[in-house]
């Protein structure tokens, strides 16, 4: 890594002098999430340039933590897949995000929203088999967003899994979802939950009534979620 060395030989030191550069942990907690195309690995990391997350991949591949395999020569298409050392990273990636849940304020990081980093983890964790067996489109619909980025297509089908779009795709909308990003950001991280956020007319649902009254049950939820936060 390019940053200076601690110069001491405790383990916690020469893990820090590769894991500790800005990005890297993020970075590694998409790749423990499973995505190894550099387009998808943008999608999870979307405040990250490109230059930089190349950089941090090379990185981590000379540390022999990341592999890269080549899929396809032309045009060149490769997989960035992590080696046992860097499966070995997941339970550390789980801890850290853990320890943040519980003793991290909700308030400071619920300024932090990104409604592009939010729609991928929610299309990651969808629990499609709760949800009918057919293809289901749900838009959501940010108000206190501007246009280019208030709309977001979440389609389930059968024999393709999840999928997101921010474009619209063309399918009849099975379910609108209307709320602020800050609620659905809350929602997601078990900070809230989709019947409260009714009650108190934060969130609206319009359309199909099965696909809504499951909502709570087929968002899956963040990983974190289900670490409550320590009382102050």
């Amino acid at each position: 890594m390019s940053q200076p060395s601690y110069n001491q030989f405790c383990p916690v030191a020469m893990a820090a002098e590769i894991l500790g550069a800005r990005w890297t942990i993020v970075l590694l907690r998409e790749l423990c999430a499973g995505s190894t195309r550099f387009n998808d690995l943008r999608r999870g990391v979307p405040r990250m340039s490109p230059a930089l997350l190349s950089k941090r991949l090379k990185e981590l591949e000379d540390q022999g933590i990341v592999e890269r395999r080549l899929v396809r020569r032309s045009p060149e298409l490769y997989d960035y897949v992590l080696t046992e050392a860097g499966r070995d990273l997941g339970e550390v990636i789980m801890s850290i995000g853990i320890w943040g849940q519980r003793w991290v304020q909700s308030a400071p990081s619920l300024e932090n929203t990104d409604p592009a980093l939010l729609m991928w983890d929610m299309r990651r964790n969808i629990r499609t088999g709760i949800l009918p067996a057919r293809r289901v489109t749900v838009q959501f619909i940010y108000g206190d967003l501007g246009p280019a980025c208030a709309n977001w297509w979440l389609i389930h089908a059968p024999e393709t899994g999840a999928d997101l779009c921010s474009v619209d795709p063309g399918f009849d909308v099975d379910l609108f979802v209307r709320c602020d990003l800050k609620t659905m950001t809350a929602i997601w991280m078990g900070l809230d939950t989709v019947s409260r956020a009714q009650h108190e007319d934060r969130l609206m649902l319009v359309g199909d009534r099965d696909v809504a009254g499951a909502m709570q049950d087929w968002l899956g939820l963040s990983p974190f979620a289900a670490y409550d936060k320590h009382a102050p």
